[in-house]
């Protein structure tokens, strides 16, 4: 049986790509939160890990065939594409701004632990797979 760097890792090192780009959806958010007519967006973590590892939801996936080449793409054509989504607005104002600066700062807090907790699992799945290759 061969060592496949995909199985030793896990599904972290995806986490860490959607962790990153969550991240910097938030930060925008946060950046743009004076901006008039801006709409607060946010990644579904959960559909942006079925995008990346299609195996994981083989079965709620529909994979769609471009026929033609001015055919739009289906989910998979776009990292991340229909993951992000728009935050509905807590209290709308009166600008069209739907960014809540707390809830975003709260969303980022809980992202960048998140983001922490994928780094340490996958820093201790690189070290139990570099002592296995070294025998120890």
């Amino acid at each position: 049986m061969g060592l496949s760097v995909d199985n030793a890792l896990g599904v972290h090192d995806d986490a860490l790509l959607i962790r990153t780009r969550r991240a910097s959806i938030l930060a925008s958010n946060l950046a743009n939160a004076d901006t008039p007519h801006y709409k607060s967006r946010d990644l579904d973590f959960k559909d942006a890990l079925l995008q990346l590892a299609p195996d994981a939801g083989a079965s709620n996936q529909v994979r769609l065939i471009r026929t033609h080449a001015a055919h739009v793409g289906g989910a998979g054509s776009a990292p991340f594409a229909s993951a992000a989504l728009y935050r509905v607005p807590s209290q709308p104002s009166l600008d069209g701004n739907t960014v809540d600066a707390d809830i975003e700062r709260g969303e980022f807090t809980k992202n960048s632990l998140a983001y922490l907790v994928s780094l340490r699992l996958l820093s201790g799945r690189i070290r139990s797979v570099l002592s296995a290759l070294r025998g120890e």
